[in-house]
């Protein structure tokens, strides 16, 4: 069962989470103000706007928390914090200024390298997904569970459908059903709820990316690690994460092992 701090932590966000998706959706009403970064990924109004809005609101209930966030400056103290907030205010921005429904608002609370409360909000398909350590994990308050999946062979798939047909493979894919959604969170939330047996990219992570939705997949019985097997610890000095594979335990060995060659990505 959730301990107390973590039901606590859990009603928190899910409560600031859901009322920032409406914050965001009044934007996106409005006209998104877009820009792109230094690294060329685009940003908007919708992404600053949230991340101040649920900073403030966070800080204020639990100020002895550390911050962690795609759209604040990396603040060093929340090495020294007990429990931090991790959050991508808006996961999957390019979808949500193309008017794609599956864009995310992440947010997790990290304590010893781990998460231990979760929430991954889809505002415009109506779908918040939420778990606390040991207590199961939910889609707008109902269980979920991965699938039981235990063949690869037309295997429901989230992610790039490119990778698959490359030719870093020794051995060819089987045949597969890919599709593609523009948030990390929300692809690993589907293989949570069992919408998709498994996603797998190659391109690097950082914690925002995928700290929420870990624990969310992992309550729901499925497997998260980098391409190599290795398991996420979040709230480090270095945020980067090589890897994902989000999985359904039967198929988790099976596709590391079509990985094991990619030693260096």
């Amino acid at each position: 069962m959730a301990t107390a701090v973590q039901a606590s932590d859990l009603d928190l966000i899910v409560d600031k989470v859901r009322r920032a998706g409406a914050l965001a959706q009044h934007l996106k009403s409005h006209g998104l103000i877009t820009s792109y970064k230094s690294d060329g990924s685009i940003v908007t109004n919708a992404d600053t706007e949230v991340n101040l809005w649920l900073k403030e609101a966070l800080e204020e209930a639990r100020p002895d928390y550390g911050w962690q966030s795609e759209e604040s400056p990396d603040d060093m103290a929340r090495l020294g914090a007990q429990r931090t907030f991790v959050l991508d205010p808006i996961d999957g921005t390019m979808g949500l200024s193309k008017g794609s429904p599956f864009w995310t608002i992440a947010l997790a609370v990290v304590e010893a390298g781990r998460p231990i409360a979760a929430v991954v909000y889809a505002p415009d398909a109506a779908e918040m997904f939420s778990a606390a350590t040991g207590h199961g994990a939910r889609l707008n308050d109902a269980p979920i569970h991965v699938t039981d999946r235990t063949s690869l062979e037309d295997a429901e798939v989230l992610g790039d459908s490119r990778l698959f047909g490359k030719d870093i493979w020794p051995v060819p894919w089987p045949r597969l059903s890919v599709h593609s959604r523009p948030s990390v969170a929300y692809r690993m939330a589907c293989v949570a709820c069992g919408r998709a047996d498994f996603t797998l990219a190659l391109t690097p992570k950082r914690d925002w990316d995928v700290a929420a939705a870990t624990l969310i997949a992992q309550e729901a019985g499925a497997v998260v690690s980098d391409h190599l097997g290795n398991p996420y610890e979040f709230n480090a000095i270095d945020s980067l994460k090589p890897s994902l594979i989000c999985s359904g335990p039967a198929l988790f060995p099976e596709i590391i092992r079509r990985c094991a060659h990619l030693s260096a990505l």
